[in-house]
Order: C-alpha cells, then sequence, then structure tokens
C-alpha cells in the first residue's frame, strides 16, 4: 500500500505569510531522500533552500518559479510508499475524506530548519503571483499528475468562492500568449480555465484597433519607453516598512559636519600595526562605538514606541542595524549586544555582516530585533540625506563621505577630513534636546577618538 504526501510551505521565521519560489531543484518523477533539498525559496528578508521531510518519488509540483506561495499552501506532493497517505488518496488524488494533511505531517516527522543559499544563483523568477489554495489533498501519480493536481485546486477553490486554477500546460500556454489568468472565466469541469478559454482570451486581446495598428513603433534596438520591474522580495518588504515608518512615526533629522581627521589617524595607526593584521577597522566601525557610547548617555534614542500599551520602552542593551545594499535591495543585518564589543570586535561584525549580506545569505533572524541603526551613505560619495527610520527603533543615523576640506583649525584654515552625520529621530521618543545631545556626543568622539576612555 502507497501513499501520498504533499509537503507545505512552512512558515521560515519571524511570521512571515508567504515566500517566492526561485528555482525548484527537483522534477516530477525524481526520487528524493530524507532531507534532500527539493527547492529554493525568497522570502522577504532572505532566499532559503527547503529540504523534504521525508523520502520518496515527486509525483506533482503545485508552484512555478516566480509564484507567491502561501504560508501552509502545499508546495509539492510525494509518493512515500510508507502506507500512510498525508493530504492525497493511495491513488495520488485529492482526498474527500479529511486527511490530516500537513500539519499532521509535521507532527509526524522532525522538524528541520531551511538553509540559506546565495541569491546570485537564483533561477528565472517571472513576475506572476498566485495565491495557492491552503488544500492538502493534491497529490497525482504518474502520467497526467499536474492535471489532476489542478483539477483538485479548482474543486477547492470553488469550495471558496476563489478564482478556479489550471493546469501547468495551460498555464504556459497562457504565458505565451501573454494572457492574464485572472481575467478568464473557466469553462472546464467546475470552472477549470482550459486551452480553448485561453486561446479564446488571446484572440480577443491580438485584435488591435486602427489606432493601435498604425501607431508607431520602436526602432530596432531602441529602448523602450518604460520598462516594468515586479516588486517582491526583500525590495517589496523594504518598501513597506518605510512607507508604515514614515506615516508612523514623526521624523526629525538634525546634521552635524564633524573634523575627524584625528580619527583617519588612528586608523591608519591601526592599519600599520601588526597586533591588528586581519583586523579591517574602518571609520563605520567608529561610528558604532560612538553610537553605542552616546546612548548610554541618551538612552531615550535605544528605545521603542508601544503603542498598544501607551509606553515608551528603553532598551538595556543595543542591537545595532547596519544597512547594506545588495542586490536584492537594502537589507539591515543586527549585531546584538554591540555595546558589550570592543572597536575591533565591532569591525569584524560589521565586516562578516557585510559579507553574508553580499552573498544573500543573512538568515532572516539576523535581519531582526534591531533597536537602533546606521547607514553608511558615504559608500556612495554622498555627504548628508535624511534617513528613514526602521520601523519600531527611534533613531538612525547615517555617515557622509570623508571628504579634506579647508576647515578652521586651531585658529587658522587648514586642509582637513571632514564628515557629515545626518541622524535621524522618532519625535515621540526623543526630544530635540535628547537627540542633540546624542548627535554631538558622537561627533566628539570622532572628532578626539581619546575622549571614549572618558564616558
Amino acid at each position: 500500500m502507497s501513499g501520498v504526501r504533499a509537503f507545505a510551505l512552512p512558515d521560515l521565521g519571524e511570521g512571515l505569510t508567504e515566500s517566492e519560489l526561485v528555482a525548484w531543484r527537483v522534477s516530477v518523477g525524481d526520487r528524493i531522500e530524507l532531507n534532500q533539498i527539493v527547492a529554493d525559496v525568497e522570502t522577504a528578508k532572505a532566499v532559503v533552500e527547503l529540504p523534504s521531510p521525508f523520502a520518496g518519488v515527486i509525483t506533482a509540483l503545485h508552484a512555478e518559479p516566480g509564484e507567491t506561495v502561501e504560508v501552509g499552501a502545499p508546495l509539492f506532493s510525494c509518493e512515500t510508499g510508507d502506507g500512510a497517505p498525508a493530504g492525497g488518496s493511495d491513488e495520488g488524488g485529492a482526498d474527500a475524506s479529511g486527511s490530516a494533511g500537513p500539519e499532521a505531517d509535521a507532527q509526524a516527522e522532525p522538524k528541520r530548519e531551511p538553509t540559506l543559499v546565495g541569491y546570485g544563483a537564483a533561477a528565472d523568477r517571472g513576475p506572476r503571483r498566485r495565491q495557492r489554495a491552503a488544500s492538502p489533498g493534491s497529490g497525482a501519480s504518474g502520467a497526467g499528475a499536474g492535471e489532476a493536481s489542478a483539477a483538485t485546486f479548482g474543486t477547492e477553490a470553488s469550495r471558496r468562492g476563489e478564482r478556479p486554477r489550471s493546469t501547468p500546460p495551460v498555464r504556459r500556454l497562457a504565458r505565451e500568449l501573454g494572457v492574464e489568468l485572472d481575467a478568464i472565466e473557466g469553462t472546464g469541469e467546475r470552472g477549470l480555465i482550459t486551452r480553448d478559454d485561453v486561446e479564446r482570451a488571446a484572440n480577443a486581446v491580438q485584435a488591435p484597433s486602427a489606432a493601435a495598428a498604425t501607431a508607431p513603433r520602436p526602432a530596432a534596438g531602441e529602448r523602450p519607453a518604460e520598462t516594468r520591474i515586479p516588486i517582491r522580495g526583500v525590495r517589496k518588504h523594504t518598501a513597506a516598512a518605510m512607507v508604515r515608518s514614515a506615516f508612523t512615526a514623526p521624523h526629525v533629522t538634525e546634521f552635524l559636519t564633524v573634523d575627524v581627521t584625528a580619527t583617519m589617524e588612528l586608523l591608519r595607526g591601526l592599519r600599520e600595526d601588526r597586533a591588528f593584521a586581519g583586523h579591517r577597522i574602518t571609520p563605520l566601525a567608529v561610528v558604532a562605538k560612538a553610537v553605542c557610547l552616546a546612548a548610554a548617555r541618551t538612552p531615550e534614542v535605544n528605545a521603542r514606541w508601544d503603542e498598544e500599551a501607551q509606553e515608551i520602552v528603553q532598551f538595556a542593551g543595543v542591537n545595532l542595524g547596519i544597512a547594506a545594499a545588495t542586490d536584492r535591495g537594502l537589507v539591515v543585518p543586527v549585531i546584538p549586544g554591540a555595546e558589550r564589543m570592543t572597536l575591533v570586535e565591532l569591525a569584524d561584525a560589521i565586516g562578516a555582516l557585510a559579507e553574508t549580506a553580499r552573498a544573500g545569505r543573512t538568515s532572516p533572524a539576523e535581519l531582526s530585533g534591531g533597536t537602533m541603526s546606521i547607514t553608511n551613505i558615504g559608500v556612495f560619495g554622498i555627504d548628508a540625506g535624511t534617513p528613514i527610520l526602521n520601523p519600531g527603533e527611534a533613531a538612525i543615523l547615517a555617515t557622509g563621505q570623508v571628504r579634506r576640506l579647508p576647515w578652521e583649525h586651531r585658529g587658522e584654515i587648514a586642509l582637513r577630513e571632514v564628515m557629515t552625520l545626518s541622524l535621524s529621530f522618532d519625535h515621540r521618543l526623543v526630544d530635540g534636546e535628547q537627540g542633540s545631545r546624542f548627535l554631538g556626543d558622537v561627533g566628539r568622539v570622532l572628532r578626539e577618538p581619546g575622549l571614549a576612555l572618558t564616558m
């Protein structure tokens, strides 16, 4: 006796509700082993590898690369041959008797953590989005697995009033003809969208008006008037977070330009000291140390606003976020307990975070729990800006480029190394006096690093 199990997409951390399928590592008919990686998926924060919680033969894949799958929805079905079907009948069709489904599978199998993967190796990810039905009964074995699976989803969608599904060949045809399935009413059994439905929709679209037929077309090699880029993954998460922050927290930004010549001389001396060989200590590391020291003197900047309790929550330690630009968008990995670290430890932690972020291997846990942040816009040749707070944080500091400028020094004009600091803070938690005191303390440490010994 054999059984078909449906693997439901798990919550990959921090209450995420959906993931985008980046690439399959398996195909229908492949035999897989326990813990074998079957797919790469991208959450709002990271790209992860999904291991299979059971061994068997793949009978159906319920999503295609580029599709967004809801947490709890079936991702693939597998013939396990253990005689204990979960999420499907012995024949591989839908189990209408109310089987235990993916939840029971999760309890029966040991929990396995997904593994982070590099983003650069991601396969093609088209701009499609499908909200997969959460029914566990979607398996199919042998030939026609896709058809049986789609029919099952169509049945479940019909019961819940959702738009019916289609088979993989029909979805492929729709993509080739440029037809949006969401705009088609299916004429097949239980509302299933058929090839005829897609072809009729394509013919309707391809009947151009006279104006469209005579409209000038771009010359060969000419760039189109516009390019559309789907918003998903990290960029989608960042956009939503920034909008929420901008329209929730009343932002105030202050600027301070500082003579950091002494700091730069210190760093040059450390680079020449063999005792610090192997450590890349940068101006950003000194800024991070200064932020931790200044936050101890002005704890209001290391806090959050609890709307429900109507309380200000001040944190005992600094979980310092360091903004990093990656190919996937902006991410802000966190250094927990940064206030307890030495300058060298902070430099090493910042270097490790940046390397991991650029490789696309930052885990969701490493992107959570920050209490305040730093963003280094100086690496782009920018002097100052008005950074937006990360949601739940009271302050963010932007560091500008270090420039050699004419500057007053000891009563004379001299070429000095100068940096501009930009501090944005939530005015509900931080008053102007508190924000100014904090920014002034950071500037004093950068102006004269020896002052850190007195703070």
